[in-house]
């Protein structure tokens, strides 16, 4: 009666156990290879999260800020040489039936300085401009101190400052008392704008109203911006008539756009930056597997004759090539949840420092657990064919 000896068998925990071998006894080289694993991971999952972070808090700066705002504007045709819009542009375009409402804004040609011993050629790059009271409400502005004019101060020669012209004449808070010299007469300082995100020009301006403009510039107050909130539903079909209704005589002189635009452009340049950035995140993840396959190669001729001792005392070749596998697979696993981990930790504390919420996307989790195990796998795949293609005398006399 003749027996068969049975194929040698090695449980989950085993296989697990002996892959961890050349781990503990080669900690140095261990620790390298999973850093270039987890670098890479760690770019990937980093930038997806910073994209969606920045993602979401332009969709609530653009939710603020309303994407029905229009801006109409003269001068937009070649050869334009009014600079302005018709006297009546902004109560022909309120009749359009979607139009909420409208703001007018009229460029003043004075300077305005701290004092009125300062030379004229100085202007520090502020403009004057003369609007109604609703500018505030329509640009979703806000006042960073002092107030903003009213029926009541806009009667007066009193004026309010952008943000950069604020600080360029050296006002940083409002007290009612500082003046300054503006359009050869004294104007008092009413209040002082946080940044205008719809509007960035307006932020180098000295706003007064268009009474102040007329009664004390001798202003004519013809319009050269009409700002337009229009019915969100509706602002293509306005968008098409506004230049038309604005100027009727010149219409191709009217250009016609939307602030928000200009974010959502943004956007779209920081999601190519979110793709070139994806691309140096796979190419070093792509360098971290070259060097797991790199340390497994190595590992196998260091360890020929661990291989052919354990050929000789019955491990098959399938043991061995889960060995050196598995192996592979926990260096690509050990770098994959450390790169994960540094990635959310990055993304959150820059996303703490820059006031956006915190988000990261599942799929750059799970995505970047399941790119290192396939990277691990990949590089570790060939090493572990080698080792089990030597024979145990093959292993044993080459020590």
């Amino acid at each position: 009666m003749t027996s068969t000896l049975e194929r040698s068998q090695l449980h989950v925990t085993d296989i697990a156990r002996t892959a961890t071998v050349g781990m503990r006894t080669r900690r140095l080289r261990t620790v390298l290879s999973a850093l270039g694993v987890m670098i890479g991971i760690a770019a990937m999952v980093g930038v997806l999260g910073l994209s969606e972070s920045s993602k979401s808090e332009l969709l609530a700066q653009l939710e603020r800020l309303g994407t029905n705002l229009l801006t109409v504007e003269a001068g937009g045709g070649i050869g334009a040489g009014t600079g302005a819009l018709p006297d009546e542009a902004a109560i022909m375009i309120g009749r359009i039936g979607p139009v909420e409402s409208t703001s007018t804004i009229s460029s003043v040609d004075a300077n305005v300085y701290r004092s009125d011993l300062v030379d004229e050629g100085q202007t520090a790059g502020i403009t004057v401009q003369a609007v109604d009271y609703t500018l505030l409400d329509s640009l979703a502005g806000t006042v960073a101190d002092g107030k903003w004019l009213d029926t009541a101060t806009g009667a007066y020669p009193t004026v309010v400052l952008g943000s950069v012209a604020a600080e360029r004449l050296g006002i940083d808070e409002v007290t009612g008392t500082q003046q300054v010299w503006l359009g050869d007469r004294w104007f008092t300082v009413v209040g002082v704008l946080d940044t205008f995100e719809l509007a960035p020009d307006l932020d180098r301006a000295a706003m007064v109203s268009l009474d102040a403009a007329d009664t004390y510039l001798d202003h004519d107050n013809v319009p050269t911006r009409v700002l337009v909130r229009v019915a969100p539903e509706q602002i293509d079909q306005v968008t098409a008539v506004l230049a038309a209704t604005a100027n009727p005589e010149f219409p191709e002189e009217v250009e016609v756009a939307r602030p928000t635009d200009a974010l959502e452009a943004q956007e779209a340049a920081d999601d190519t930056l979110t793709a070139l950035f994806l691309g140096l995140g796979a190419v070093a993840l792509l360098v971290g597997g070259v060097g797991i396959a790199n340390v497994m190669v190595i590992s196998v001729l260091e360890r020929r004759g661990e291989i052919g001792l354990r050929r000789a005392l019955g491990a098959t070749r399938r043991n061995i090539a889960g060995q050196f596998l598995g192996e592979a697979l926990l260096l690509a696993t050990i770098g994959g949840i450390g790169g994960v981990l540094l990635g959310v930790g990055a993304t959150a504390l820059y996303s703490s420092i820059e006031g956006w919420a915190i988000l990261v996307p599942a799929i750059a989790v799970f995505g970047g657990l399941g790119a290192a195990l396939l990277i691990g796998g990949v590089a570790g795949l060939y090493p572990a064919i080698r080792a089990s293609r030597l024979s145990p005398t093959e292993a044993l006399h080459t020590t």
